[in-house]
């Protein structure tokens, strides 16, 4: 089942939420509420600063749901391919109390054979409760997971 996604577009940048991603981290709207306000509908107001200073803002999100193209690079939304060789090395981060960041591309086999290929970052659940596993969904703040 594909990943619900909505797009903010200022003509230069488009930014990409994937609600079911989010861990709710908050880093987003402290950093930037003059674009992202979750009090307001639609939260992202993608007029509400310059470009650079969103891409900015973006590129702090933890666990990927947000992520951006520059709309005169925007060829194709189909993702490049992740060989096995480039996915050979990973850096791994190990949140205190929360999720494991991977902030690279890789490709997510599950236990049924599937594979998914996920660009830029993504945080996987280590406290067990998830309901979106093997991603996180912030169910680590409410579980007191330690970790």
């Amino acid at each position: 089942m594909p990943v619900k996604t909505l797009k903010y577009s200022n003509g230069e940048v488009t930014v990409v939420w994937k609600p079911e991603v989010c861990i709710h981290s908050a880093i987003c709207f402290k950093g930037l509420r003059e674009v992202f306000d979750p009090q307001k509908r639609p939260w992202v107001n993608i007029n509400g600063a310059a470009t650079d200073k969103i891409v900015e803002q973006v590129r702090k999100c933890p666990s990927g749901a947000l992520s951006y193209f520059m709309n005169a690079d925007a060829v194709s939304e189909e993702p490049s391919v992740v060989t096995a060789e480039a996915a050979s090395m990973v850096n791994i981060e190990v949140l205190p109390n929360g999720p494991l960041l991977i902030k690279t591309d890789c490709m997510v086999t599950y236990s049924d054979g599937r594979q998914e290929i996920k660009k830029g970052k993504i945080t996987l659940c280590r406290c067990g409760g998830s309901a979106n596993k093997p991603y996180c969904d912030g169910t680590h703040k409410r579980n007191d997971f330690q970790g």
